[in-house]
């Protein structure tokens, strides 16, 4: 009789243990959630979007007089937030190599200045879908006729690309044109100093997106010139960028900006800060009219 006593007792105290641990356990995690709320919900219930902007035209631009910002992705952001009954918290503004530390310490929620999606930022943040596509062209000086039509020329030891230490154009050269020389500027340079480099001689080729090379070419005519010009040498989608793992709120962000750029309010915001007709491209309808 004791054996089945002691066999009873045992099994007892094991399924209590088993209920004891598994409370604990469910505690500690529903603990856990409580005190984190997602992204989504602190939007939701505070009734803002707190967003930073690089200033990167015609992203985001600046008015050096009244300090007042405006750009497609500034514009779009505003368009968003307004659908859905929210404000937009202009927070700071941020620099290249600063903008994912402020995600990742949540002092802002959103970059609205379109950024390139790549595959090291896709590693580390989420994007929304995309404002729009930078088509980015390969640039000679002007009267240069040695590339064109003919990039197989570039890919040589003889031919030099200006290009930014870490940045895209350094990644399409090695990828593209790998025997090429290069003139290699620090980090921080701003890319138009590349097509300075082409028009003094220093360089032969670069490449450069549209909306920076008609800026530089209205500032400075007669001096640089795609070599192909109905003919990129990539193609980038241009995003709101913000933190990995926020389903809820991309999930949001996507539907209203479905509705901007099914209704055409996207291609006005484009038209509006376009230096020049087509310097990007639009996000292609999902539909066809009938016949």
């Amino acid at each position: 009789m004791k054996r089945y006593t002691d066999y009873f007792y045992l099994v007892l105290m094991t399924l209590l243990s088993v209920y004891l641990l598994s409370s604990c356990t469910y505690s500690a995690v529903g603990t856990k959630n409580i005190g984190k709320r997602s992204l989504y919900d602190r939007v939701i219930q505070s009734g803002k979007i707190r967003c930073a902007y690089l200033i990167y035209p015609p992203g985001c631009s600046k008015d050096p007089n009244t300090g007042k910002i405006s750009g497609i992705g500034v514009e779009a952001v505003e368009l968003v937030a307004k659908k859905l009954g929210l404000q937009v918290e202009w927070v700071e503004e941020i620099g290249w190599s600063t903008m994912l530390e402020g995600l990742n310490t949540r002092r802002y929620d959103l970059i609205a200045t379109p950024v390139w999606t790549n595959a090291n930022r896709a590693k580390v943040v989420s994007f929304s879908k995309p404002l729009f596509y930078s088509p980015v062209f390969v640039f000679a000086r002007k009267g240069d006729k040695r590339f064109k039509s003919h990039w197989e020329q570039i890919n040589s030891a003889n031919v030099k690309i200006a290009t930014i230490d870490g940045g895209t154009v350094e990644v399409i050269a090695a990828a593209d044109f790998p025997k090429a020389g290069r003139l290699a500027m620090p980090e921080l340079t701003d890319i138009s100093q590349l097509l300075l480099n082409v028009a003094s001689g220093k360089a032969d080729i670069t490449f450069a997106e549209s909306t920076v090379a008609d800026r530089y070419i209205h500032n400075n005519p007669g001096t640089v010139e795609s070599i192909n010009p109905e003919k990129p040498v990539r193609i980038f989608s241009s995003c709101w960028m913000f933190n990995r793992g926020e389903f809820e709120f991309k999930e949001m962000l996507d539907t209203v900006l479905d509705e901007v750029v099914n209704s055409g309010a996207m291609d006005k915001i484009i038209s509006k800060y376009e230096q020049v007709p087509n310097e990007v491209y639009r996000v292609s309808l999902p539909y066809q009219l009938p016949k």
